[in-house]
């Protein structure tokens, strides 16, 4: 029995170092090489963040690449999301392309402002804070506006001009945000 738990102790090491080398020399991201299940909300070993396209190969069939885009994720490198933070922020993982266009939906925001998802995927908080900060959104105003009516919210902040950056892992709850001064 004392041979039978140490093979099976030796198998498990084994896989755990094959697993460790393969991450060190060959185990990187890239967009290209992940499938429609694990390509959205992905970021390659250099930075760039895998974007889902439908195209056309000879003959129409239609089929589903996986491609990196030229955003670049601020913090995170080597990265696929997990189901649950995909589940938490109300994700679609065959969503294709990248847009800041969910940001006006209501149902949307209430689950990425949620602070399951805000609090616990950085990769996505990361993402739509930069894809708001692009449409002149501070994401945590946003947030805070969000409830009865997101997209009025996102428009009276789009309309102020207010952009600035988040402190680093804060939940919109966390810290106020003054609107400025009027000019005399």
């Amino acid at each position: 029995m004392a041979s039978y738990i140490s093979s099976k102790t030796l198998a498990i090491l084994a896989l755990a170092l094959a697993l460790f080398v393969q991450g060190i020399v060959g185990g990187a991201i890239e967009c290209e090489n992940l499938n429609k299940d694990s390509c959205a909300f992905a970021v390659s070993y250099s930075g760039k963040r895998c974007v889902l396209e439908k195209s056309v190969r000879r003959g129409g069939e239609e089929v589903y690449v996986c491609r990196a885009s030229e955003i670049k994720a601020d913090k995170v490198k080597d990265w696929v999301e997990t189901d649950e933070c995909v589940e938490a922020c109300g994700l679609d993982r065959k969503a294709l392309g990248i847009s800041s266009d969910s940001l006006l939906e209501s149902h949307f925001t209430q689950k990425l402002c949620s602070t399951k998802c805000y609090d616990g995927c950085p990769n996505v908080v990361d993402l739509h804070f930069n894809l708001a900060a692009g449409e002149g959104v501070f994401l945590p105003k946003l947030c805070e506006a969000q409830g009865e009516n997101a997209r009025r919210g996102m428009a009276e902040i789009k309309s102020s001009g207010y952009v600035a950056p988040g402190p680093e892992g804060a939940h919109p709850a966390k810290f106020l945000v003054a609107p400025a001064m009027a000019p005399y």
